[in-house]
């Protein structure tokens, strides 16, 4: 039968995505016996409508996950829905929509499209995070990191988001504003649920170094947050006061340099050392902070602003006494919302000491070169190590050796500690909201008058959400939602069986997928959370595919939950993830992100229904490198079906030719030229997937193309033969980028099912030899000219090429030559005067 001359994606996308699901081509486990591959994007927030940037995301992971079934792996790669979270809740009270309604339309919007796609998920692994059968085992974690002490219930100060009326997390609030909405953010003291992440920093840091395949903007920006500093605590004593001020110094080789010492507005010895004379405008001053953010204090360019209390502090050392300030910038909670203050020394303390006029005492001279000048006459302030000046027993050493000495003997002399203090907080969880996980405890007046709050049993387990009145709960005002629904909040104590209420906050959705990388491996398991043995096949995850946004807060989350999951006996591993990607951004036609707040989304349903999946799939994949961002092209998109037609096009034009055709001679002419482009296009495409050069490999396949076009007609059973084996091959290189494409094209040359279950083919070395080689000419290293000569050409016969350039003669026509420096395969440099 012959082949249809005209491409026609329409009628040829859904036939194969029929066959892939009937025949279940994608799911794991397939091959036990074979090595693994875990291949996994990043699970989306099904909040309304794909559009490209989300193509672009799940389209990296499909490329890996077919290639590696060509390669012999038995893949995972599965997807699910991180369906719980604040936006379905905001929409529900802006239009009456219940969250869960609305998440199931988004749900079903979203597969489809996928689907329409042609992703190769295994969709029997599939999750959704706002099913009981999900969030049970949330539940269940809470429990047992609950009886390690790991999850505990504390009062704090909070983000709070003045637009989605629930707590934030540190990560979530951008420049005193929520991420999500935009609205204001402002400080707020209640009881909330935390994980103690912090007991964990420092193996986060530590295992920092089995993420080398990580990129190291993301592992720089997980150091930052956690933020180790190492220094020393030390006990300033104060004037006429038993009461001591510990403060936390990395550098307390300038302790003789401080000139005043400076508490957070909210540090506990605030009122008790405020003199009488000091206290109204100390106390207004605490007010005004009071009524600011943390982020609004302490964002960059704030004004540093402080009052004086009155009082004096003791330097350790020196016995000197310092006044003691309070200032905006000190934060109670960070170290230990106590500061010395060496302005000579520090930019910050510097600022503040020129503005209120405090002394400034140099301490620290650089190790080479101009001493510095006195304090008054000191222009900025000198950060970097030196040597010791004016600092008594210690002047004349190093900074380094200093710190050392000074920290001993504090611990020695008991006034102090050298410690380690990290920036990162504990992670709170609870969330006043109704759209997320039920927290499985409860509150009894008799059993637990404190209000610590009781846990449930695990066979309590799943606490529900209860169904509810959309307009009468989710209000968006007053107290958290589910507190409005009496059948939730009231029930009985399960150590007394008295009365007892709920807890009627919920969790934050960053649990949710935490670990739901783990639940994929067996999702209908209802004994564990999933099974250890699957866990110790497939984990950890090979290639992770998402957005770098998420660098401090899921994916640093996600490595913490795997060592407590590694605790709990549950995995073998440390760390989730070998190899992270992270993709750039889709922009919109005007250039900004796409986004339904700018109106510039492209949806991929459009794109498929003109011009099929595969033209969305290469355009996408080939307008450059996955990690940098792109502006969106119609015109590109044209030319990713022009492309495809062209791919057609060529099989239909040898088809009658070609299929079937075989030979067993040797190939010469245009036969061997023919399986020359096809082999090389082979070696390429191999080795830019690999390297995570999916544009280049499409380069390297619209080559090949171009190669098969000026093979012109076919005559010889070799050129036939030659044909047929470069239509097999083009088939295999395409199908992780266009495979519905590439299996019609294997289909109508008479191979059987799925090109993703045949073997990537291995390229013969013989036939990827280069004969011809270009080298680069260069004049004193500027580029003159490009020469090309057999690739076994020696130094004499390429200069001779390239001395007989025009340009070359030109340049060096007058000149002396000097030396010529000859780089084998690639290029010759004249050095001339």
């Amino acid at each position: 039968m012959s082949m249809n001359e005209r491409y026609e994606p329409q009628a040829i996308e859904p036939k194969w995505q029929k066959l892939w699901e009937d025949e279940g081509v994608f799911r794991a486990d397939r091959g036990p016996g074979a090595p693994k591959k875990y291949v996994l994007e990043m699970l989306p927030y099904p909040s309304g409508k794909m559009h490209m940037g989300h193509v672009r995301n799940y389209l990296i992971g499909d490329v890996y996950a077919r290639y590696y079934a060509m390669r012999g792996f038995d893949v995972m790669h599965p997807m699910g829905w991180d369906a719980f979270g604040l936006p379905a809740e905001n929409a529900a009270i802006k239009d009456g929509v219940h969250p869960a309604k609305r998440t199931a339309e988004n749900v079903a919007s979203f597969k489809e499209e996928m689907r329409s796609l042609g992703y190769s998920y295994d969709w029997t692994r599939e999750v959704n995070t706002s099913e009981p059968e999900y969030y049970r085992w949330n539940q269940w974690f809470f429990l047992k990191l609950l009886e390690k002490d790991i999850v505990y219930r504390r009062f704090s100060k909070v983000n709070w988001c003045t637009g989605c009326h629930t707590v934030i997390a540190n990560e979530q609030v951008k420049e005193g504003q929520c991420e999500r909405c935009e609205s204001k953010v402002v400080d707020k003291e209640m009881p909330e649920w935390a994980f103690r992440i912090t007991r964990y920093s420092q193996k986060l840091l530590d295992g920092m170094a089995e993420l080398g395949a990580w990129p190291e903007r993301i592992t720089s920006m997980q150091r930052n947050w956690i933020g180790r500093s190492d220094g020393v605590e030390a006990d300033f004593g104060v004037k006429g006061s038993t009461e001591k001020i510990r403060v936390f110094t990395t550098r307390i080789d300038t302790v003789f340099g401080c000139t005043y010492v400076v508490l957070a507005p909210d540090h506990p010895l605030v009122a008790k050392l405020a003199t009488p004379d000091r206290k109204a405008e100390v106390s207004a001053f605490v007010a005004r902070m009071a009524a600011k953010s943390k982020t609004e204090r302490t964002e960059e360019g704030a004004e540093k602003e402080g009052v004086f209390t009155g009082a004096f502090a003791l330097n350790p050392f020196s016995g000197r006494e310092v006044p003691i300030w309070i200032a905006n910038f000190v934060l109670a909670d960070y170290g230990t919302g106590a500061v010395m203050s060496v302005p000579a020394h520090d930019d910050r303390d510097f600022a503040f000491a020129r503005k209120y006029s405090l002394p400034v005492e140099v301490v620290i001279q650089p190790p080479a070169g101009e001493r510095l000048p006195s304090g008054a006459g000191l222009p900025a302030a000198f950060t970097e190590d030196g040597t010791l000046d004016g600092s008594g027993a210690f002047t004349g050493l190093t900074s380094a050796e200093a710190r050392r000495r000074m920290g001993a003997e504090l611990a020695r002399e008991n006034r102090g500690r050298v410690t380690v203090t990290y920036r990162q907080k504990d992670w709170g969880f609870s969330r006043q909201r109704y759209w997320g996980t039920p927290i499985p405890v409860v509150y009894c007046t008799r059993c637990d008058p404190e209000s610590k709050g009781i846990p449930l049993p695990e066979s309590a387990l799943p606490v529900r959400l209860p169904d509810i009145d959309v307009q009468a709960v989710l209000t968006g005002k007053g107290e958290p939602p589910l507190a409005k629904v009496p059948s939730f909040v009231q029930t009985t104590c399960p150590r007394c069986g008295g009365p007892a209420r709920r807890e009627v906050e919920t969790m934050d959705t960053f649990v949710d997928s935490c670990w739901y990388f783990a639940r994929y491996l067996s999702p209908k398991c209802d004994t564990a959370p999933f099974e250890v043995a699957a866990a110790k096949r497939w984990l950890p995850v090979d290639v992770y595919v998402g957005g770098p946004e998420h660098a401090v807060m899921h994916l640093l989350y996600f490595r913490f939950w795997c060592r407590l999951m590694r605790e709990l006996g549950l995995t073998s591993v440390d760390e989730p993830v070998t190899r992270l990607v992270t993709q750039g951004i889709v922009n919109g036609p005007d250039g900004r992100k796409m986004s339904k707040r700018w109106g510039n989304v492209v949806a991929p349903a459009s794109i498929v229904k003109k011009y099929g999946a595969d033209t969305a799939r290469l355009y996408v994949l080939f307008a450059g490198p996955p990690e940098r961002d792109f502006d969106w092209s119609d015109d590109q998109v044209e030319g990713a079906f022009r492309f495809a037609k062209r791919v057609w096009a060529i099989a239909a034009q040898h088809h009658a030719a070609a299929r079937g055709a075989t030979f067993t001679g040797s190939f010469e002419g245009k036969a061997l030229d023919v399986r020359r482009a096809a082999h090389k296009c082979l070696k390429r495409v191999g080795e830019a997937i690999e390297r995570l050069s999916f544009n280049t490999a499409i380069a390297g396949v619209m080559e090949f193309v171009n190669a098969l076009y000026a093979a012109e007609k076919l005559e010889t059973p070799a050129e036939k033969a030659a044909m047929a084996e470069a239509i097999r091959i083009l088939s295999l290189v395409l199908t992780p980028f266009a495979p519905h494409l590439a299996d019609e094209l294997a289909h109508q040359y008479g191979h059987g099912g799925p090109t993703v279950r045949e073997a990537w083919p291995a390229f013969d070395p013989a036939l990827v030899v280069e004969d011809v080689l270009p080298y680069a000419v260069q004049v004193n290293g500027k580029l003159k000219a490009e020469v090309r000569v057999p690739a076994a050409a020696g130094e004499a016969e390429v200069r001779a090429a390239a001395e007989a350039d025009e340009k070359v003669k030109a340049a060096l026509a007058g000149k002396s030559l000097r030396k010529v420096v000859f780089v084998p395969r690639h290029l010759v440099n004249y050095v001339v005067g």
